[in-house]
């Protein structure tokens, strides 16, 4: 049996990460998004309006997926401002650093089931439609989206539209 094409493959829902499905067509997250049904995908412009939003929802899920590492980081974002060629966050503890904010070229809010459950994500993609991380809407107790939270993700997709 022939191997679907990448957008019939996507209107199936397919479990597993985007990249690995990625990885199994050859091209890059950015062309796995596009292919999906549901997607909303803004230009690098938004990168400041949607930090800024996620920085009020409290603890989210961050993540940075490489070839070597699945990185994952939980609590509340700390905000940021541009300097010398890079956003940098501001926190003195818990999560700091400096992402090279000129390099994202597209910013992807994505919800799809991933492991039978619900997700909600914000992937910044990179000039070559990588991404180059993650923003997951957070979890309760009962490993479900918290509903706030998700309003606002939901809010964040209308704003932008």
């Amino acid at each position: 049996m022939a191997q679907p094409n990448l957008t019939e493959l996507m209107a199936t829902e397919p479990d597993g990460t985007l990249e690995k499905i990625a990885q199994e067509y050859q091209v890059s997250l950015l062309d796995v998004i596009n292919a999906m049904p549901q997607k909303h995908i803004l230009a690098s412009s938004y990168f400041d309006q949607v930090w800024d939003e996620v920085v009020k929802w409290g603890s989210v899920t961050l993540l940075i997926n490489s070839p070597d590492i699945i990185f994952e980081y939980q609590g509340e974002l700390p905000s940021g401002f541009h300097r010398h060629g890079y956003f940098n966050l501001r926190e003195k503890s818990g999560l700091s650093g400096h992402i090279k904010a000129e390099n994202c070229q597209h910013i992807a809010l994505v919800e799809r089931k991933f492991m039978g459950m619900d997700t909600a994500s914000i992937i910044f993609l990179n000039t070559t439609g990588q991404a180059m991380f993650k923003i997951f809407v957070g979890r309760d107790s009962h490993r479900q989206l918290q509903a706030e939270q998700l309003d606002s993700y939901r809010k964040l997709v209308q704003l932008t539209k």
